[in-house]
């Protein structure tokens, strides 16, 4: 099992940029594909970015292709999201994931594991 704490949340400007970090607890962290997850008031959770377990593939949603880069570090047990040209669609509480399967998914069901959540507020 492993527990994931996310950090870096906040409130910026449309334009800016934030760095969501996520540390994941347990000696397997490698054998996970990570994922970041976003969830807008009101509406269904979506998937925003996903790793590899090696760190060498990744796949983005459309929405956030470009602007948006997710990258793992296994010796440290973290991922991170750094998020650029933010828009105020970009507001949501971003999750952090974690799934033991082999290749990356993007589904909400495919994910084991879950963070708590933290807050990305972007004002216009």
């Amino acid at each position: 099992q492993v527990q994931l704490v996310e950090s870096g949340g906040g409130l910026v400007q449309a334009g800016g940029s934030l760095r969501l970090s996520c540390a994941a607890s347990g000696r397997t962290f490698g054998s996970y594909v990570m994922g970041w997850f976003r969830q807008a008031p009101g509406k269904e959770r979506e998937f925003a970015a996903a790793i590899s377990r090696g760190g060498a593939g990744t796949d983005y949603a459309d929405s956030v292709k470009g602007r948006f880069t997710i990258s793992r570090d296994n010796a440290k047990n973290t991922v991170t999201l750094q998020m650029n040209s933010l828009k105020p669609e970009d507001t949501a509480v971003y999750y952090c994931a974690a799934d033991r399967g082999a290749v990356i998914r993007t589904r909400v069901k495919d994910y084991d594991y879950w963070g708590q959540g933290t807050q990305v507020t972007v004002s216009s």
